[in-house]
């Protein structure tokens, strides 16, 4: 049974919660006896004026997570019944971004951008019920729709800063979509809306009067046309008229805060923002930035300030700049630029703040891995051992195990495609070459905290011993507890015993990787012409066994090498101790 069908037939809150992976308790528990499900602030608008924000407890936003996935899941379904791609709406729908609602109107004579009122406020209680009930696609039965609108809703509306919005929006405006696109074509013209957002655009010589036309008497003034303003009335919403705007070919456009007049980009004054508040968090270790803040002497009165910033600011927009320079990238070079355009400027600004962030100021010792598998392994040694390590967790009774340290996977993130972190040696080798660069860019209070290169002790490690030699170091004799490199980097290797030329971290397992055997393979770490899939499993598949069973494995042969992930910290922490204290 597919998961719509699932919850069609749903009559019972013990049907929804098993359809939302909950025990009918827990869900009884947050939607009819926990207190204090959100907590509300404002946040300033892009243009004037704020927009109240209600977030959700943890456990409610996640519950409402899953009733999100549940009811994309359904549309989708819906979707592929129909034979049907919604290509109309843009807003928080898998697969699409500001990104894709902009780019459906790039190169136009006309874009005219309008706004829906109080669009999730106007989204009530009762509307979702009725929606789930009567929508000849869901048609719920009445206490699965009441259930539905009681986890999506607070204070009988659709809040903002909650996960189910978003997608039940969609589901009701979904009839308003298809009604303005068949309009919109009938007309010569191209709508796609995003959240509140509606956009229509088009090459003919006037824009359609059907649509929009000139206010009589004002030169650039426009006003919906009575088909358009009919359409949203009749299905339940309102124009907001001070949003309303006609944008022209000769001067810049912009749909969802992208600049659409040639390839879609973003706005040139927000680059140069985000490059001028890197260079201030590079110089002083701060840099700020302007919000509109409440006026404490004229109420409703906001005030552009400056304020400081936070670093996750910053990798926001950063990372924002360099997503749409990757999609213009990603396009067919004939529809953007015959050569290749160089991404230096933009993608080594990023890769530097990178840089800054993950490793100058890291935020707690940081342990580099050659691959993802080793970084399992590492983590769950840490926990097991952590009692003999408060350096690197801390254990509380009753509370799970907290890491001390962080042990990031970066081969599978953004931040890894960036860093070139791609797994092996080779890039770690790059990296060391790199680091010494970078740290003569910053100037600001940093290295803190050490950045650890943790490598097996073999013949693979040689692009590591050669990086080093920049920095005066010798090829390390694998006896070494860690070798400084340069400000808060070192390497550590797996530890050699008297009669070893060469370990792997594998090798910590003692004979476990030798005996287990998992659908009756054997264990191969290598990727080379002895490995046989029909015989060998790959260190993937042992990373997972190791997760999966970590309370039963034996990680006491990692102890040496925990001992020396300890040592360095605390060498580090009494290096920068005297002269560098944290503030």
């Amino acid at each position: 049974m597919s998961k719509l069908q699932s919850l069609k037939a749903a009559s019972s809150l013990h049907d929804v919660a098993a359809l939302l992976k909950y025990k009918a308790s827990t869900l009884a528990y947050i939607l009819y006896v926990k207190q204090n499900k959100y907590h509300t602030f404002e946040i300033k608008k892009r243009g004037s004026g704020s927009r109240t924000i209600n977030s959700p407890s943890e456990d409610l936003k996640l519950l409402q997570k899953h009733l999100s996935d549940l009811l994309q899941d359904c549309a989708e379904e819906i979707n592929k019944a129909r034979g049907f791609k919604d290509q109309f709406a843009h807003g928080f729908k898998r697969h699409c971004s500001i990104i894709t609602n902009a780019t459906k109107h790039r190169r136009r004579r006309y874009v005219l951008n309008l706004d829906l009122q109080d669009f999730f406020p106007t989204i009530n209680f009762g509307r979702v019920r009725a929606f789930f009930m009567l929508n000849r696609d869901f048609a719920l039965q009445p206490k699965a729709a009441t259930l539905l609108a009681q986890i999506a809703c607070h204070n009988h509306v659709l809040p903002q800063g909650s996960p189910c919005p978003p997608v039940i929006s969609n589901l009701l405006g979904n009839i308003l979509d298809v009604r303005l696109a068949k309009l919109a074509s009938d007309n010569g013209c191209t709508y796609s809306r995003y959240a509140d957002d509606l956009t229509f655009s088009t090459n003919k010589p006037t824009f359609p009067a059907n649509i929009a036309r000139l206010v009589q008497g004002q030169a650039h003034a426009w006003e919906l046309g009575e088909k358009p303003r009919d359409i949203i009335t009749r299905t339940r919403f309102a124009v907001n008229p001070a949003k309303t705007r006609m944008q022209y070919r000769t001067s810049r456009q912009d749909v969802t805060g992208l600049v659409v007049n040639s390839k879609v980009n973003i706005r040139s004054e927000y680059r140069r923002r985000v490059r001028s508040m890197c260079h201030r968090l590079f110089m002083t270790g701060r840099f700020q930035r302007i919000e509109s803040v409440l006026d404490p002497n004229t109420p409703g009165v906001l005030l552009p300030t400056k304020v400081d910033g936070t670093l996750a600011q910053l990798h926001g927009m950063l990372d924002h700049i360099y997503r749409v320079d990757l999609y213009n990238d990603n396009l067919p070079r004939q529809a953007v630029n015959p050569i290749k355009p160089s991404l230096n400027t933009k993608e080594n600004l990023y890769r530097r703040f990178l840089m800054f962030k993950e490793f100058y100021v890291a935020s707690a010792p940081l342990i580099i891995c050659e691959g993802k598998t080793d970084s399992i392994y590492v983590k769950h040694a840490i926990k097991s051992l952590a009692a003999a390590f408060p350096t690197l967790a801390a254990v509380t009774p009753g509370k799970p195990t907290a890491l001390k340290v962080r042990v990031p996977q970066y081969p599978l993130t953004t931040t890894g495609r960036i860093l070139k972190l791609k797994g092996g040696t080779s890039w770690m080798g790059q990296f060391i070459k790199d680091y010494g660069d970078e740290l003569k860019r910053f100037k600001a209070p940093g290295q803190q905290d050490p950045v650890i290169l943790l490598t097996d002790n073999d013949s693979g490690a040689k692009p590591v011993h050669d990086a080093m030699r920049k920095f005066g170091k010798a090829k390390p004799t694998g006896q070494e507890p860690f070798v400084y490199i340069t400000g808060n980097l070192y390497l550590i290797a797996t530890p050699l015993a008297a009669d070893q030329k060469s370990t792997k971290i594998e090798d910590a397992f003692g004979t476990l990787p030798g005996k287990l055997k998992i659908g009756g393979k054997s264990f191969h770490p290598e990727d080379d012409d002895i490995f046989d899939e029909a015989l060998h499993y790959d260190k993937h598949i042992f990373s997972q066994y190791v997760k999966e069973n970590a309370s039963q494995i034996d990680f006491s042969g990692f102890a040496e090498l925990l001992t020396r992930l300890a040592a360095a910290i605390e060498a580090h922490k009494a290096m920068v101790a005297p002269t560098n204290p944290k503030p």
